[in-house]
């Protein structure tokens, strides 16, 4: 299985997620690639389209490979077995976290401008990725979410690991996925048009 873009993979994870119609859920997507792909779920299911802004803390010389994410309200979580193998100082380590930190804050600036984020407080909410490898990234976004009381968490992506499902089990209510790969190496595989968003496709979509 591999899907033409992102939009297309969204449309195809949306029809794993009818169920949610009812709730008028709040559908998140995580910039920027997870963007087009909430996009297409919310307009299979329904309901209000959202970002939420997290940061992936990379390896230097494997950035696809998550030491651990970074989200809003502080939220931080590592990943142990990637620290394990990986020999980061301290002082690294930090400095990769400032270098995210200062990201994620121009995103925020960026892509939600003045505007409030839509309140997640008694919310079906449905966290979109483009997909996940290790799964830190969702899973820091999940904690983000938890803490602003939604009634219930879905974490919807079109491609996992085996590995990043079973992480993120642990924090969502309910984790959806229509291909889960024991070897996938990396999300970029499962896709023939995989390019690198750019800040206006992402405003233009949550416009």
């Amino acid at each position: 299985m591999v899907y033409s873009d992102r939009t297309s993979a969204g449309r195809a994870l949306g029809a794993h997620l009818t169920h949610l119609r009812a709730r008028h859920p709040l559908v998140l997507g995580l910039p920027r690639g997870g963007v087009p792909v909430a996009a297409a779920v919310r307009e299979m299911i329904g309901g209000d389209l959202d970002i939420l802004l997290v940061r992936k803390l990379g390896v230097p010389w494997q950035p696809e490979l998550a030491l651990g994410a970074i989200g809003e309200d502080g939220v931080r979580v590592f990943n142990p077995e990637v620290l394990a193998q990986v020999d980061i100082p301290a002082r690294q380590l930090a400095a990769i976290e400032a270098r995210e930190h200062a990201e994620l804050e121009r995103r925020r600036q960026v892509l939600r401008g003045p505007a409030d984020p839509i309140p997640l407080a008694g919310r079906a909410v449905v966290i979109v990725d483009d997909g996940m490898a290790t799964g830190a990234t969702v899973l820091v976004a999940c904690r983000v979410a938890r803490l602003h009381q939604p009634v219930r968490i879905t974490v919807a992506v079109p491609v996992s690991s085996t590995e990043a499902m079973r992480r993120v089990a642990a924090e969502a209510d309910e984790v959806i996925c229509p291909w889960v790969s024991s070897t996938l190496s990396g999300v970029g595989g499962a896709y023939l048009d995989f390019h690198q968003l750019a800040d206006a496709e992402v405003t233009a979509l949550l416009r």
